[in-house]
């Protein structure tokens, strides 16, 4: 921890991060963890971008905030993790002030790139209700206005919340102590870091994700009632396991991203405990973004066989791609 000593007189043009864990001989292990982490999600994430973008076939709604989807996932993994493994490749624990306001910022973006997805994941909701209970009125509900309209909102709300929040913690006066206790530069960490009031500034996070999570959830589980309930009225067996199969990626990146993210950012200040805070982080930060590929390419019928014919005509598909532009 000496390196803590050094830096705690030191002028406020860094932050210091106190990193997952300060134990040295973890250090190279989890280098070597996460790097394979990122890599998988930045290939799996920039591959499911390029597929549903080139093949025919995945030019539907549902692939279309899909690819969005890939796109907010590589932004957010992004955001973070290349300077997580400098961090750990140099062993160097600091970060510039207007590198963390950039992250912040790019938390920011992160916070774009995540409020976006909360929000895409309700759209892709939506889009499963109506593929599932309006089929024949399917194509005219989710036209490619709506989709456009819909992602828009998602990405304009969430730039003013990631901005307001991002400005407000940076407008505020740091104190001379600059140790984030995290791994990269967060809202709730840095506020015990500011020496004016923090009142204000944690109960605007605490409504504004309230509100995206609870606004966001309350759609996605509508949604899936109203699918169980059109499910459970069908007659055919086959009907049901194909309704359910559709819903089946979605419903398990849904689980997983909202359950972190309120254990992350709606339970009471009292309740935050720093080693669970950090797992809940790289759950969301880095090993979502891997799994949502994953999940969505191995459980997906369409994906793999679109993988399947973009593997044996690579050329052919992106030449074609290429003159269609």
């Amino acid at each position: 921890m000496a390196w803590m000593d050094k830096h705690n007189l030191t002028m406020l043009n860094e932050f210091i991060l106190m990193g997952i864990t300060d134990l040295a001989e973890f250090q190279g292990p989890l280098f070597g963890l996460f790097l394979i982490v990122y890599m998988v999600s930045a290939v799996g994430n920039l591959g499911l971008i390029f597929l549903t973008k080139i093949d025919s076939r995945l030019q539907t709604p549902m692939y279309f905030f899909l690819r969005h989807l890939a796109l907010t996932d590589l932004g957010y993994s992004t955001a973070v993790g290349p300077k997580m493994l400098a961090n750990f490749a140099v062993n160097q624990h600091t970060i510039s002030y207007n590198w963390c306001a950039t992250q912040l910022t790019f938390f920011a973006f992160f916070l774009v790139f995540i409020v976006s997805e909360i929000f895409i994941l309700s759209a892709m909701s939506y889009d499963r209700y109506v593929a599932i209970c309006n089929p024949l009125l399917y194509p005219v509900i989710m036209s490619q206005r709506l989709c456009q309209l819909l992602l828009a909102v998602s990405y304009l709300h969430s730039t003013f919340v990631s901005l307001l929040i991002t400005i407000k913690i940076f407008h505020s006066s740091f104190c001379g102590y600059n140790v984030v206790s995290h791994f990269y530069c967060d809202s709730l960490p840095l506020l015990p870091l500011l020496c004016s009031n923090t009142q204000e500034i944690e109960l605007i996070i605490m409504i504004l994700a309230s509100f995206d999570l609870i606004s966001s959830l309350l759609i996605v589980l509508v949604s899936y009632l109203l699918i169980l309930e059109s499910i459970l009225r069908m007659n055919s067996n086959e009907g049901r396991h194909k309704a359910f199969s559709t819903c089946g990626s979605h419903l398990m990146v849904v689980i997983i991203f909202y359950g972190t993210l309120i254990f992350m950012y709606v339970q009471p200040k009292s309740s935050h405990y720093l080693d669970s805070d950090k797992v809940a982080s790289i759950i969301y930060t880095l090993v979502i973004p891997m799994l949502n590929p994953l999940i969505y390419s191995l459980r997906n019928k369409d994906v793999k066989c679109a993988l399947q014919r973009v593997w044996e005509n690579p050329c052919n598909s992106f030449f074609l791609k290429v003159y269609t532009l």
